[in-house]
């Protein structure tokens, strides 16, 4: 059985938290920010955690 390769994509875009869950970076902040206020900017830097419903296809991904 060959190992289990990581997916590079997947690794540069979640970390793993020290509970075991997954961080991710919020989406809807790459163009066409004039158009948000900037309270929903500021809050859209912030990360956020997948949702329970993904994180075993994000462990998956990750080889983890």
């Amino acid at each position: 059985m060959p190992k289990i390769r990581t997916s590079r994509s997947s690794a540069k875009r979640f970390k793993r938290t020290a509970s075991g869950k997954f961080k991710r970076s919020k989406a809807f902040k790459g163009h066409l920010l004039t158009g948000k206020s900037s309270k929903r900017k500021r809050a859209l830097r912030k990360s956020g955690l997948v949702d329970k419903a993904d994180q075993k296809r994000v462990r998956r991904s990750l080889a983890v």
